[in-house]
C-alpha cells in the first residue's frame, strides 16, 4: 500500500491595496514601461498597516478549509513557509493555528524564502507518508513590503504582499505516476551564493534590514536550476516533460518563467503566470498561482503539474503533483 499526500483544498489571500507601477515614478526613477519590460509586473498587492503575514495566511488557510469542506478541528498539522513572520517567536504557524480553531494541530514555520512552499510542501509530504500526519494546510504567505529599500529601484518595485494556502490529505494509493498526490520532490540548497539574495540585518546583528539582490546572477542561476530540479522530480516519478499539463513556477519574473519553460520544453499555454497581478510575493508565490488557476477552472482533477522555485540561500526544489 502506498500513501499519497492528495490536495483536498486550495485558497489564496491578498491584500485590499493595490499597487499599480505608477505609484513608483513619483519616488524613483522609473516607468510603467521599465518595470514591465524587465519582470512582466503590472501591480502588486500591499498589507494595510497593523495587517501581518499571520493575518493574510490566516485568511488564506480559512479559504483552503471552505473549498476541501473540511473544519479546522480535523486539521493535523499547518507548516506555514514565510521570512516575513510577524515576531521572532513564537511562530506565525501558530497564530494560525489559534485563529482557524485547529485545536489538534500542532504548527511550525518553515524559512526557504521564495523556495519556502516548495520545502513546506515536501516537510508535509513526509509528514504524512511517516504517518505523522493525515491533513495538513500547507501555507505560503509573506509581507515584504516590510523589507525593502524604497531607494532601491531594482528591487523595491519587485516584490508584493499575499499568501496561498493547500490542504493536503493522506489516501491509499497504486504506486504508480497515475495517482493523485504528490509523486516527487526535489530539493537543493548552496549557502556559498549567500551574498547573491539577502537581507542585511537580523536578530543577532539587531537590526531589521532590507533585501538586498545581485539581479543578473540571480536569473542566472534561476533558469539553470529551476529547469534542473523539475526534470529531476519528472525523472524521480518515471514521467517527462510530454506528461505535464500545467508548470506552476515561482512568480518572480517573466523573463525567467519564459526561459525556465523553455529549457523544460514546455509551452507557454501551459504555464500558470500571476505575476503581471501579484509581482513576487516570494513563499506565497506558488500556493497563489495554484488557488487562481484552479478558482479560474484551469487547473482540474487529474492534470498532472510540476511546481518549482529558487530563492536566497541559494535554496531551490520542485514538486510533483497530480491535482
Amino acid at each position: 500500500m502506498t500513501i499519497r499526500a492528495v490536495v483536498k483544498g486550495v485558497g489564496h489571500y491578498l491584500p485590499e491595496r493595490v499597487v499599480p507601477n505608477s505609484w513608483f515614478e513619483d519616488k524613483i526613477e522609473t516607468s510603467n514601461e521599465w518595470i514591465v519590460s524587465r519582470s512582466g509586473i503590472e501591480r502588486r498587492h500591499f498589507a494595510a498597516e497593523g495587517q501581518t503575514t499571520s493575518d493574510l495566511a490566516t485568511q488564506a488557510a480559512k479559504s483552503a478549509l471552505e473549498n476541501a469542506g473540511i473544519d479546522a478541528a480535523d486539521i493535523d498539522a499547518i507548516v506555514l513557509a514565510t521570512s516575513t513572520a510577524d515576531l521572532t517567536f513564537p511562530s506565525a504557524a501558530t497564530m494560525v493555528q489559534h485563529n482557524i480553531g485547529a485545536t489538534k494541530a500542532f504548527a511550525f514555520d518553515l524559512q526557504a524564502v521564495c523556495a519556502g512552499f516548495v520545502f513546506a510542501l515536501t516537510n508535509a509530504n513526509a509528514l504524512i507518508q511517516a504517518g505523522s500526519a493525515k491533513r495538513v494546510i500547507v501555507i505560503g504567505a509573506e509581507t515584504f513590503s516590510r523589507i525593502l529599500d524604497w531607494e532601491d529601484r531594482a528591487t523595491c518595485v519587485l516584490f508584493g504582499d499575499g499568501a496561498g494556502a493547500v490542504i493536503l490529505e493522506a489516501e491509499e494509493a497504486s504506486g504508480t505516476s497515475d495517482d493523485r498526490g504528490i509523486l516527487a520532490t526535489d530539493l537543493n540548497s548552496d549557502g556559498s551564493y549567500r551574498d547573491l539574495l539577502y537581507v542585511d540585518g537580523g536578530v543577532s546583528t539587531q537590526t531589521t534590514g532590507v533585501l538586498r539582490m545581485e539581479g543578473k546572477e540571480v536569473f542566472r542561476h534561476a533558469v539553470e536550476k529551476l529547469a534542473q530540479t523539475a526534470h529531476k522530480s519528472l525523472e524521480t516519478a518515471g514521467l517527462s516533460s510530454d506528461d505535464v499539463d500545467w508548470v506552476v513556477p515561482h512568480q518572480a519574473n517573466i523573463r525567467i518563467i519564459q526561459s525556465t519553460a523553455k529549457k523544460l520544453g514546455v509551452g507557454m499555454d501551459k504555464v500558470i503566470v500571476t505575476v503581471q497581478d501579484h509581482g513576487n510575493t516570494s513563499a506565497a508565490s506558488i500556493p497563489l498561482a495554484l488557488s487562481v488557476g484552479a478558482f479560474e477552472g484551469r487547473i482540474k482533477q487529474g492534470d498532472l503539474i510540476v511546481t518549482e522555485a529558487i530563492g536566497g540561500g541559494l535554496a531551490w526544489g520542485s514538486v510533483l503533483l497530480r491535482w
